[in-house]
């Protein structure tokens, strides 16, 4: 085996995760309810050979989308991902939509 190939079958460090502990600590939410939202399919989790949770840390910003939704527009956490999923929909099309401005010289009528 050459060393190019040593080197690109292993990585040079471990991807940077967050334990369910440091997860709760840092978003501010109770671990049996993080548990709930991970039930409902609401966050994104990898599992290791003993079954824990460990978080993205792109799921801390999910959490804060959870919390503003719920407490705010006090959404249930049952219709959670549907409410999830529209706004991500919505957001894709606006970015879809986006066109360049016409050119000051040029009119549209």
């Amino acid at each position: 085996m050459t060393e190019t190939t040593a080197r690109s079958r292993w990585a040079l460090a471990r991807p940077y995760r967050l334990s369910l502990d440091s997860y709760a600590r840092i978003t501010g939410v109770h671990p049996d309810l993080i548990r709930r939202l991970v039930a409902l399919g609401l966050l994104e989790i990898t599992r290791d050979a003993e079954g824990n949770l460990w978080f993205d840390p792109s799921q801390v910003r999910e959490m804060a989308t959870i919390q503003r939704l719920h407490l705010r527009l006090n959404v249930s956490y049952g219709s959670l991902g549907l409410v999830m999923d529209l706004l991500d929909r919505i957001s894709e099309l606006e970015r879809s939509q986006q066109r360049p401005r016409p050119e000051r010289g040029l009119r549209w009528t």
